[in-house]
């Protein structure tokens, strides 16, 4: 209720919900569309230009006009993580205290870097949520109790759920189960006491839950009413996200696919497709060796996704490599494309001598395996080949005898072409850490190399959740 107290940011909200909704009502064409654009670029090229140190330095002896067209975009200079890092607060076009709300990246692998956010930023990126969230829910019943399950400790989780949820009308319990305060045999009470029915969550967390619930003899089918799972904050596969809906015997979403450092870059409609948000962010795909624009292949572009902000809050970014791997469609009739992440640029792996992204691993892997609550892989070279052993946590004893073991080794060599072996038993709390590091260090033990920055970290935050 804040704009109340605000008209001018009162105005603003009611017009950018206004032109968002007309873009998901098919109102916006593309002849508009790719001019607002490039208008929104330029203003955020010369706003971050005069207010931004780093920008100023960044983007010296270069200019951009829309009347040059979309094409001088390829001549300004990227934006990198490494930028965000080594300058810190000279990256933001306002100073902290026209911001509203200050958060960081988790800093887990290297510096945290500043991400604070101004009215604007939370208007433009929390009425896309709120528009596409709005038929996600009422598939599955008029009111809900969500729980979300995250960090809220210089994090942007809580409050962006929390007001998105309260734009919708639903009740929010935020609880972080890993904290000493709440802890997983407290939120799994909560989950049932309070009749919780959408839960917000990475699928870390949720297999976390799941281990727990297993722990404390808790049905979670049974005895917890969860109709919906929102998830987030890690790479998730089709295939993973209906393992853990036949877990939790709930619907669960791929909910969006974010940062802290560049908010909203897609949103989960209805049909659980991940969509653009083309009135926030003009992306762009590029081959992430090269640096050059990635071909659409029947309309379909993979490679690094880049960025750049198409509103002035309090930190826009002009074409941000976000290190992030994906897949990117086009669709007949719509301005929005289909957007897949498939994981981050350094989780790639080589594998059987062949170039392995991610997503593909998992979502292979568990279309062929269910009734695993939990897995890991470890990478080595035997004889000169390359061979996987597949670490598997399973629900319970019936469904480890259910496991086709011969089968699941065929089809990963059949795909990889590596031998493939199996192990069944617990899976440590490595494997929870994925949001705060990276899938690979979560999910990938690979021999071949050297222990790197993520995988050590990854150790040290399961160390401190084994402990707990």
């Amino acid at each position: 209720m804040f704009t109340i107290f605000r008209p001018e940011f009162d105005d603003y909200a009611r017009a950018t919900i206004a032109e968002q909704q007309r873009m998901y009502d098919g109102g916006l064409s593309a002849e508009e569309l790719a001019e607002t654009q490039l208008a929104r670029i330029a203003e955020t090229v010369d706003y971050v230009a005069a207010h931004s140190p780093f920008y100023r330095e960044h983007l010296r002896g270069t200019t951009f006009s829309s009347a040059r067209g979309i094409e001088a975009l390829a001549e300004l200079p990227f934006t990198t993580k490494d930028d965000l890092r080594e300058r810190l607060f000279d990256l933001p076009a306002k100073p902290l205290d026209k911001a509203w709300v200050f958060y960081e990246t988790t800093g887990t692998t290297g510096r945290a870097t500043p991400c604070p956010r101004d009215e604007y930023d939370s208007i433009v990126n929390n009425v896309a949520l709120t528009l596409s969230y709005r038929g996600i829910f009422a598939q599955h019943g008029d009111r809900h109790v969500v729980a979300v399950l995250g960090p809220t400790e210089l994090h942007s989780t809580g409050d962006t759920f929390g007001d998105v949820l309260r734009n919708l009308g639903h009740t929010v319990v935020k609880m972080w189960p890993h904290s000493p305060v709440v802890g997983f045999p407290r939120a799994l009470r909560l989950l049932e006491e309070l009749g919780v029915t959408a839960i917000v969550c990475t699928p870390g967390m949720a297999i976390s839950l799941a281990k727990a619930a297993r722990e404390e003899g808790v049905d979670l089918r049974a005895r917890l009413g969860i109709r919906l799972m929102f998830a987030l904050g890690e790479l998730a596969s089709p295939a993973m996200l209906e393992r853990l809906g036949e877990l939790w015997d709930a619907s669960v979403y791929n909910c969006m696919y974010a940062s802290q450092e560049a908010s909203i870059m897609a949103t989960c409609h209805a049909d659980g497709h991940l969509r653009t948000v083309p009135l926030t962010n003009y992306y762009e795909v590029i081959d992430p060796w090269t640096g050059l624009p990635a071909p659409a292949v029947d309309g379909l572009r993979t490679g690094e996704l880049v960025v750049t902000s198409l509103y002035r809050g309090a930190k826009p970014l002009v074409r941000y490599r976000t290190g992030d791997m994906v897949r990117m469609r086009s669709e007949a009739g719509s301005i929005l494309e289909t957007l897949q992440p498939i994981g981050r640029v350094r989780d790639t792996l080589l594998l059987g001598g062949r170039r392995i992204v991610a997503f593909d691993l998992e979502q292979l892997l568990f279309t062929h395996i269910r009734g695993v609550i939990d897995y890991r892989l470890v990478i080595d070279t035997v004889d000169g080949q390359d061979r996987v052993t597949l670490q598997l946590d399973p629900v319970d004893e019936v469904a480890a005898r259910r496991l086709d073991g011969p089968a699941i080794r065929a089809v990963v060599a059949d795909s990889f072409g590596v031998r493939c072996d199996i192990e069944l038993g617990p899976v440590d709390a490595i494997t929870s850490t994925g949001a705060m590091v990276s899938w690979k260090a979560a999910r990938i033990h690979d021999l071949r190399v050297a222990d790197d920055l993520e995988r050590l970290a990854a150790l040290k935050i399961a160390a401190g959740r084994d402990a707990r």
